[in-house]
């Protein structure tokens, strides 16, 4: 409930809220398992996140709260895997206190409510890495355990790829090493978890390489090697980034921070390979450090223990998440609800949609259109920038056909004026074509109407 209760009040944040609730939003009346953007294959992420969204939008229609039930899921796995370490260290009491502060820790309360893949990889990464942990804490039910570990790591993988299964790895396997503990080793191959972890994540990735042959290479080599090891994608921050966002992003509880760190332990160590993992390649961003936080809130409820003003550093918590989301849907930027609202009054059978100047990845959504929209450029010249625009050309890649149908170019737009149908255009002032004549005015763009040329060819009659 302190969850969802505010979920649902901001605007869709762009581009990415409206990237994923679209891709969601299309796989509704596409095949349920090829993700899709703008009708196009979409292979940056894998589509664990867009079924339960898919799921939510059955029984809530397309509504900001559904886009974002797969980061609600995430931050409630998060909660759960927290209460089962805690619980199991220091008995309910002390998980009852870890997972209060946890609620209160403003990055994880705006992280459960940001539609992207971050929260729900860090729900899954922090259910396997305590799974693990109880299975080779001896005792009942290790193999019961191993395999939860396993199914957790599978979807990991299939919420945001190979980090749900590297993370845990990381996490947990050096310990193992360092105090030669091959019995245990041993038991983290057993292949029954093994099975269990093909079971989950193979299928859908097999499928998708069996549909289009390329997706192996685009999936894992380019949007994981190649987005870690290299320079070239979006959002550079320095190596120390997360050394700023981990404080700031806790407050109030980061106050005692240091004093929690001095504690050591294992779960330090979670949070080192964290940041440490993170902090390597150059481009980041702050929801990437999610699966720190079980272990940080760990540390920050023992180090507020029996303080000094305790009750009033988790009350100003609880007041800052409260307040942070009227705040961010008072003073954020819009989405395109009302162009969305505008288009849908206007749409009439064979009326086509185009968009121009920035990404309008929430439209198809908003205006809940039957077909996606086609997207204007100079889609023959190839983009060497990681923006949009390189999304939708990679996603193009996959099929072709399709792509020609959705990207078109100037001399596409002058044959398609030509054609029955009206089209619809959506683009800023700045990209608006000079005969356009606008129709509606909205909080970030405009809805004009192209009209049709004055000079058409024309059609040749049969005979």
């Amino acid at each position: 409930m302190w969850l969802t209760a505010l979920a649902g009040w901001r605007p869709v944040a762009l581009p990415d809220e409206g990237r994923y609730g679209g891709v969601a939003y299309e796989m509704l009346s596409g095949d349920g398992l090829t993700p899709t953007l703008f009708g196009l294959p979409y292979f940056h992420k894998p589509p664990l996140m867009y079924w339960v969204d898919m799921a939510a939008m059955h029984l809530l229609g397309p509504s900001p709260l559904a886009l974002r039930a797969a980061p609600l899921l995430g931050a409630w796995l998060l909660g759960l895997a927290l209460w089962i370490e805690a619980r199991a260290a220091d008995g309910p009491g002390n998980a009852r206190r870890a997972l209060a502060w946890l609620a209160v820790l403003p990055l994880f309360y705006l992280g459960g409510q940001y539609a992207n893949h971050d929260m729900l990889v860090a729900g899954w990464i922090s259910l396997a890495v305590v799974a693990a942990r109880r299975a080779f804490a001896g005792g009942g039910h290790r193999l019961a355990w191993l395999c939860g570990a396993w199914a957790a790591m599978g979807l990991g993988l299939l919420s945001k790829g190979l980090i749900g299964v590297v993370l845990p790895g990381l996490i947990v396997l050096p310990g193992l090493l360092r105090e030669r503990r091959w019995t245990d080793l041993r038991l983290a191959l057993h292949p029954l978890g093994l099975t269990v972890f093909a079971a989950v994540a193979l299928p859908w990735m097999l499928a998708m390489q069996q549909r289009y042959p390329g997706f192996f290479d685009y999936f894992i080599v380019e949007q994981h090697f190649h987005r870690y090891t290299e320079g070239r994608f979006n959002n550079a921050h320095p190596f120390w980034f997360y050394l700023v966002v981990l404080p700031l992003g806790t407050l109030p509880a980061s106050l005692r921070l240091w004093p929690a760190l001095r504690r050591g332990g294992f779960a330090l160590w979670w949070i080192v390979v964290i940041v440490g993992f993170f902090s390597l390649p150059r481009s980041k961003l702050v929801g990437y450090v999610l699966p720190a936080l079980l272990p940080l809130a760990l540390m920050l409820a023992e180090a507020w223990r029996d303080r000094r003003g305790e009750r009033w550093a988790w009350a100003a918590g609880a007041l800052l998440c409260a307040g942070l989301v009227p705040a961010l849907a008072h003073w954020g930027a819009p989405d395109h609800a009302d162009l969305g609202a505008a288009l849908r009054q206007r749409m009439a059978p064979g009326d086509r949609v185009l968009l121009a100047g920035e990404p309008f990845f929430d439209l198809r959504l908003q205006a809940q259109l039957a077909a996606p929209p086609a997207v204007l450029g100079n889609w023959d010249r190839p983009e060497p920038r990681d923006n949009w625009r390189r999304e939708l050309a990679d996603a193009a890649r996959f099929d072709p056909l399709r792509g020609e149908q959705v990207l078109w170019t100037p001399a596409r737009l002058a044959r398609e004026r030509c054609q029955p149908g009206r089209i619809w255009l959506l683009a800023t002032p700045r990209d608006e074509l000079p005969d356009a004549r606008p129709v509606f005015t909205g909080r970030r763009a405009t809805l004009f109407e192209l009209p049709r040329p004055a000079q058409c060819p024309q059609p040749v009659s049969p005979g």
